[in-house]
């Protein structure tokens, strides 16, 4: 099922629940799908892998405010914002741990043949495509640099 037609189901069951957050959170969600849709120079569709990248900065925003929250003493507006990021992690690919992670970004730089940091770029270029949604991009950089270090 397309990410667009599982979040539209899912607005219509936090309907029936009466949950509140969700049906907020997923109209934000379908909201931005929307937009992306009918961007100019868009053909009308949305592929998974433009979705997967909108739920990702989503998340990435809903984490920062609740950083920013947190600074300025206000932890109810933070959990909000996190509960939030919580809720969109759930259409997001699985996370790769550590390990998984270091066993990727291995098996690229194999590929692309990097020795040196000064071949960080194609590496990054690779790995940024393909873990796409399923790693941080500042946890992939951080471990480019210690793999090619």
């Amino acid at each position: 099922m397309e990410l667009f037609d599982q979040i539209s189901a899912d607005i219509k069951s936090a309907m029936l629940a009466k949950d509140r957050v969700r049906l907020d959170t997923l109209r934000g969600v379908k909201k931005e799908f929307l937009e992306a849709k009918t961007a100019p120079g868009a053909d009308g569709n949305l592929s998974n892998d433009t979705a997967t990248k909108i739920l990702v900065k989503m998340v990435k925003q809903r984490k920062e405010s609740a950083q920013i929250y947190e600074g300025q003493n206000r932890p109810e507006l933070a959990a909000e914002e996190l509960a939030q990021a919580a809720i969109i992690e759930e259409y997001l690919p699985k996370q790769l741990t550590e390990e998984e992670l270091t066993a990727e970004l291995k098996a690229i730089i194999a590929r692309v043949g990097a020795t040196s940091a000064k071949e960080m770029g194609k590496v990054m270029g690779v790995a940024s495509k393909e873990l796409a949604g399923r790693a941080e991009g500042k946890a992939i950089s951080a471990k480019v640099k210690e793999l090619l270090a």
